[in-house]
């Protein structure tokens, strides 16, 4: 409250220095110091410049030019500090000011408005100087009130009304004077509002591609009063020449249905709108969140190609989905691979990001991001407009910050980030095997965030069902085994997955149980072809998949949700999370050569009661007492933790 005060009076005493000392330049030079002022806001503004800079290159730039972007954005600074010195000079304003520098372009549609004697309302969005509506009107010689909506500064606001009141002008505020407003108009005279800005108030439209708050009285007044509305739009020629453009005179269509008609008028009113706004993108005023409102959302997902990273970006993408429909908000998803020109080309990435600042500009890196990318994949990424920006895996989480930044978007972020503080993201989820910092931006998981749950369990059991790879009818219990692969430094032999057969036979057996397999894409040759051997006509084995074969969607989920206790392999905290969350027995057996990472992380869960360990030689005793026992399954609650980290930022 006192940071408002001090700022409504060094803004009071600023108009006023401002006004008298361009009283006595000239015209064109004081123009030219309000272009510099702008330039200087621009510089300084950085908030407000990064929320102009997205909204332009979502709407009405090259996608893949971040340069038109940026000057479009300073350029409409520039018109911005032109309109702020002509606003601090209007007391200077009078008719012969505008019979030399104001062109009004179509004013014989005023006329015809007018004559249809149920008052006129002439309708602005925030560009060009809408100060100067008030004033142009106040001189053509017919009555008109400007309708106006107190600022947060009260001493600022007033003085602006004096300017008003001097020229002309009538004023009648909106929290006081709706009827008013409404006299006015059953008088045949006229008033100046605004369309856009609508608020948490204002109807949904769409408005340059997205949903946008738009405000509503304008075409209220006019469906119930049946007044002429005139859409207006401004644009500075050159220095103090500035066109208005009147469009045509707008009449508002109505049907049985209040609430459609009221969308449907307004909606053609935005098109006006947006087609002066996409000729002058620079009048506009684009330093507000122009689709804060909006009920959709758009969500990124890049990935690096490898699949344990993608599912745990999905598993992300999934709360997220889940969380903002809670909300009444619908996303959308896309999915886009990054490739990186040069083996090196993601190292020397993430180091240039560390230098890059919080918003877009100069050095913003996104000239380096284009180097880094191979073309194609630079060209697709730029071609999206996302909200919320996902990605797992270290090395392109510097894509991830850059992109986010782009777009003014939120950046969530899995696993940690390669070479860049973590205070760069909106959301880091990091599991505790990689012994995370606490931080009020981090959510610290036990294991791999995924997509597993009853719904997707149930959809994945019933798609494999009808997928023809079982051979017969299962009975229960069902064992899962899930074998993974070589990794960089895991080695998966073929003579322990021999011993892993033999025991998994032999609980088999003794349970009367089916078995259902699957290899990995890591599998190697010599692993599959022992699978194959022990598995391919052996009567208890229902489901045989190679994955390097047959890489079925539904597999893994399908024996996730058909098994009652689940083998797997120690290489994949993927893999391992999932069977986890799927809330059955899980076994992993040992073996050797296993990363510190790995380690702490089967060591974690096993404390936890998550899994159970046991050496190969050992494995068909810890099976049958889980299944035969039925111990309590424990697992743990990440998805609950994300969703309150997501909270915080959506």
């Amino acid at each position: 409250m006192k940071q408002n005060l001090i700022a409504d009076y060094l803004s009071c005493i600023l108009f006023r220095v401002v006004g008298f000392f361009t009283f006595f330049l000239p015209l064109n030079f004081s123009l030219f110091l309000g272009r510099r002022l702008g330039d200087l806001i621009y510089l300084f503004d950085r908030r407000h410049r990064a929320i102009a800079y997205a909204n332009i290159r979502k709407t009405v730039s090259d996608n893949l030019d971040c340069a038109s972007s940026a000057r479009i954005t300073r350029k409409s600074y520039q018109s911005f500090g032109q309109n702020l010195i002509e606003i601090s000079s209007l007391p200077r304003v009078n008719k012969r000011y505008l019979q030399k520098y104001i062109q009004i372009e179509n004013k014989d549609c005023i006329q015809e408005a007018f004559n249809r004697g149920k008052g006129v309302i002439f309708l602005i969005v925030h560009e060009g100087n809408w100060e100067l509506s008030n004033i142009i009107c106040a001189n053509l010689g017919f009555p008109f009130i400007l309708f106006v909506r107190d600022q947060g500064f009260p001493r600022l606001n007033a003085l602006l009304n004096t300017y008003r009141l001097k020229q002309g002008a009538k004023i009648i505020h909106k929290n006081t004077g709706v009827r008013q407003l409404i006299q006015v108009l059953k008088n045949n005279q006229s008033i100046g509002m605004t369309v856009d800005q609508g608020g948490k108030g204002g109807l949904l439209v769409n408005f340059l591609g997205k949903e946008a708050s738009m405000s509503t009285g304008a075409v209220k007044l006019a469906l119930k009063y049946g007044c002429a509305i005139i859409p207006v739009f401004y644009t500075r020629v050159k220095g103090p020449y500035i066109k208005v453009i009147l469009d045509q005179v707008f009449t508002v269509t109505s049907s049985a249905d209040p609430q459609d008609d009221l969308r449907q008028n307004l909606q053609r009113l935005i098109s006006i709108y947006e087609k002066y706004i996409r000729q002058y993108p620079h009048e506009y005023l684009w330093t507000y969140k122009i689709y804060k409102y909006g009920k959709e959302r758009e969500v990124l997902i890049i990935t690096d190609t490898k699949t344990g990273h993608l599912r745990q970006s999905e598993g992300a993408a999934k709360l997220i989905s889940q969380q903002l429909a809670v909300r009444g908000i619908k996303t959308h998803l896309s999915v886009q691979e990054v490739k990186f020109r040069w083996p090196l080309s993601g190292f020397i990435l993430s180091w240039v990001s560390r230098l890059s600042g919080k918003y877009p500009g100069r050095g913003s890196g996104m000239r380096y991001l284009r180097y880094a990318l191979t073309p194609q994949s630079w060209q697709s990424l730029m071609s999206f407009k996302p909200d919320i920006i996902i990605s797992a895996g270290g090395i392109i989480s510097a894509v991830n910050y850059l992109l986010a930044k782009e777009n003014q978007a939120k950046s969530v972020v899995l696993m940690r980030p390669a070479n860049l503080n973590i205070k760069k993201f909106n959301l880091v989820i990091i599991s505790r095997h990689d012994q995370p910092i606490q931080r009020s931006n981090v959510v610290i998981t036990e294991g791999a965030l995924n997509l597993i749950d009853a719904d997707y369990l149930s959809q994945k059991t019933k798609s494999l069902a009808c997928s023809g790879l079982f051979k017969g009818p299962l009975l229960h219990p069902c064992i899962g085994v899930l074998i993974g692969g070589n990794s960089k430094r895991f080695s998966l032999g073929p003579e322990l997955v021999l011993d892993l057969a033999g025991e998994i036979k032999k609980s088999a057996e003794g349970l009367n149980a089916d078995i259902l397999i699957s290899t990995s894409r890591r599998s190697s040759a010599e692993v599959e072809e022992v699978i194959k051997n022990e598995f391919t006509n052996y009567a208890r084995c229902k489901l045989l998949v190679i994955a390097r074969l047959n890489n079925n969607p539904d597999v893994v989920g399908g024996i996730l949700g058909s098994s009652s206790l689940i083998v797997s392999s120690p290489e994949s905290i993927s893999m391992i999370s999932e069977a986890v969350c799927a809330e059955k027995y899980v076994v992993v057996f040992n073996s050797v050569n296993l990363s510190l990472k790995h380690q702490r992380f089967l060591k974690n869960y096993q404390e936890k009661g998550y899994i159970y360990r046991e050496e190969v030689k050992y494995l068909s005793i810890c099976i049958n007492q889980l299944l035969r026992n039925k111990p309590q399954i424990n697992s743990p609650k990440d998805n609950l933790k994300v969703l309150e980290g997501l909270n915080k930022i959506l």
